[in-house]
């Protein structure tokens, strides 16, 4: 796959706005495109990025805004360009507490977090909620999600060892759990569970939920298999969900949630930025979040 830079017109049509575009990130949906068969050719790649609103009727001009969904750099043109044309609904409006790189870069396990939470687990308004694993990243995200959902109380479950430091001010109470998976006394009854733990964490953790509740399964970093209970499975009428990422279309208004949700808590996003004109030094790199600055392309 050849890439270089081409000057082209771009003109917004109804239902669709103008970005002015500054960062764009590498994804993985990026990489498989290019790999593949593109929808057209010549073809623009890119699937998300930041910009600044040019023209639009659902937005203002020179609003801060998130690019993302409705095929943007998959079936139709993406955003590795200074300027962008992209439906309406894949405009979304970034925060003003989060910097536009940072909101980049911490889309993705956003996204997951507001899966996990909102979509599976289906957290509402007054409900005691358990977050697994809540001091690494997405785990501390569920919690914020958690809590912009409504949530009454957010509880954070921790191996015995872990730090805290970063989730004390997004739940209300810590417990800890030891290399068997056995929780503490003090754990709490709740109405649902986001489990990024997984193992024997997941078993051990059913116990507490009340009856009627739920556990969105996310990740299993503690273990591939778990004991459950088909006693109280079964007696307290309760739900095992898989957070299935792949096969969980994201609603419409997902992005902007999901940013929504996470805007009020202090996040550390980890990436690289690199000049757009050296995209062909960073397609091979696997590891590590990769923005591409735009700034740096021709204006025309």
């Amino acid at each position: 796959m050849q890439l270089k830079t081409e000057e082209v017109e771009l003109t917004a049509g109804p239902g669709e706005t103008l970005v002015e575009m500054r960062l764009a990130a590498v994804t993985p949906l990026d990489r498989s495109t290019l790999a593949g068969e593109l929808p057209c050719t010549p073809f623009v790649p890119g699937s998300e990025g930041t910009g600044v609103v040019l023209s639009s009727d659902v937005a203002e001009p020179g609003a801060a805004v998130v690019v993302r969904g409705e095929g943007v750099g998959l079936t139709r043109q993406g955003v590795w360009g200074r300027y962008a044309v992209v439906p309406n609904a894949a405009v979304h409006a970034l925060p003003s507490s989060l910097e536009p790189a940072a909101a980049l870069a911490l889309l993705t396990p956003a996204l997951t977090a507001h899966t996990a939470v909102r979509r599976v687990a289906g957290v509402l308004e007054g409900e005691t909620v358990v977050v697994t694993g809540v001091s690494g990243l997405v785990g501390r995200m569920c919690a914020a999600v958690a809590r912009a959902a409504g949530a009454a109380k957010v509880i954070g479950l921790v191996w015995v060892d872990d730090s805290v430091d970063t989730a004390t001010a997004l739940v209300d109470q810590i417990v800890r759990v030891d290399g068997l998976g056995q929780v503490g006394r003090e754990m709490p009854w709740c109405d649902a569970v986001v489990d990024t733990m997984g193992g024997p964490v997941t078993g051990g953790v059913l116990g507490n939920v009340s009856p009627g509740g739920r556990i969105a399964v996310l990740g299993f970093k503690a273990g591939e298999f778990t004991t459950i209970d088909l006693h109280q499975l079964i007696g307290r009428d309760l739900r095992v969900l898989p957070v299935n990422l792949q096969r969980t279309s994201l609603a419409p208004d997902a992005v902007g949630q999901a940013l929504a949700d996470i805007a009020s808590a202090t996040w550390r996003a980890d990436y690289d930025v690199v000049g757009a004109d050296r995209i062909g030094e960073v397609l091979d790199r696997q590891a590590g979040r990769v923005l591409l600055d735009l700034t740096a392309l021709p204006v025309g």
